[in-house]
């Protein structure tokens, strides 16, 4: 019985001090505290659900400064270190807060602004007390002594840094989206860029553009009369540029800004001198943008086009057609370099 007791006193105690640190940090000791201030911010947002425009944002910018105020107030009054230091942990909260209302946005909440300048911002807040001497109204402003600045000047400039590597990130992020065919790059040679897994299989666009190209030179060459044909293959710079905006309005392309980025040309050649009537048709997608090559890198889809003699259907000599005939192969790996230049 006296057992029960001990465990059952035991318990009441714990219960108690759970109240009662609980009860510490949810009633404020005075008017005058950063209890108060969360209050008023909690207050502040639900009576801005209820208020139409512009009072609901003159509201709610009331609530974030009352949440800025109360988190600084209670995080500084005994404050944590970030290991290796003088940063109160309290510094990184409320610049958190300070850049989620500063750089935010509505809709998306938090943006990469906010991530990026949040060390930065971290730090001025940890340095903004080394300018004043004293606390509440009887502060005064000060300069710094030189061992604190030069802390805070260290300190500033690591923060920095930071956020220009966490900037550097998003950029690198920004052109890996806009511009997929980078994925398919090398990044060996990079001093930044490091593979963390192995690559995805990625269909490079300049890819996908020659093969979205192929069926439509195809129609407008094959079966057709050699006559034809030929002049198709004279005028094939301005042929091949509006087959070229046809394929670029793709879904896929059009999404992306890369599309810019890949520029079409043919190449037309003899392969076989002892045959003047066959042509090679390389198609080039030459690819314009950043790459581990300083000389770039183009895709090549070879279209062998010759004559073949179409008969009709009564045999005759006299009613046969010369056309042609086209047949393409697969795409090229990346060549490196410029492409050759235009006959």
């Amino acid at each position: 019985m006296g057992a029960l007791l001990k465990d059952l006193l035991f318990i009441f105690k714990f219960v108690e001090d759970i109240y009662g640190g609980i009860k510490k940090l949810v009633v404020p000791t005075k008017a005058y505290s950063w209890q108060t201030f969360i209050y008023l911010s909690i207050f502040s947002w639900g009576l801005s659900y209820f208020a139409g425009t512009p009072i609901k944002e003159i509201i709610a910018l009331c609530g974030w400064l009352f949440l800025i105020a109360g988190t600084a107030w209670y995080t500084t009054d005994d404050p944590v270190r970030v290991p290796g230091t003088f940063m109160p942990v309290g510094a990184l909260i409320t610049g958190f807060l300070v850049s989620v209302f500063a750089f935010g946005n509505e809709r998306v909440g938090i943006t990469s602004g906010t991530i990026v300048l949040w060390p930065t911002i971290a730090a001025l807040i940890t340095a903004i007390p080394s300018f004043f001497e004293g606390t509440g109204t009887d502060a005064k402003a000060q300069i710094p002594k030189p061992e604190e600045r030069q802390k805070l000047i260290i300190l500033f400039a690591s923060c920095m840094l930071l956020s220009c590597w966490i900037q550097f990130y998003f950029v690198m992020d920004n052109w890996l989206k806009e511009y997929p065919s980078l994925m398919s790059d090398n990044f060996k040679r990079s001093t930044f860029v490091v593979r963390t897994e192995a690559p995805a299989k990625i269909t490079n666009n300049g890819v996908y553009i020659l093969n979205k190209l192929q069926p439509l030179v195809e129609q407008q060459i094959d079966k057709q009369p050699w006559a034809k044909a030929e002049k198709w293959l004279q005028k094939a710079n301005p042929n091949l540029a509006v087959l070229t905006q046809e394929v670029m309005l793709d879904k896929r392309l059009k999404e992306f800004d890369e599309k810019e980025l890949w520029r079409i040309e043919p190449r037309i050649s003899n392969p076989n001198v002892s045959k003047k009537d066959e042509y090679l048709l390389d198609i080039l997608s030459i690819w314009t943008g950043p790459s581990s090559n300083s000389r770039g890198y183009y895709l090549k889809k070879s279209c062998q086009i010759r004559p073949i003699a179409n008969y009709a259907k009564t045999k005759k000599p006299e009613d046969t057609v010369i056309v042609a005939e086209i047949e393409c192969g697969r795409v090229s790996k990346p060549i490196a370099g410029s492409p050759p230049p235009s006959r």
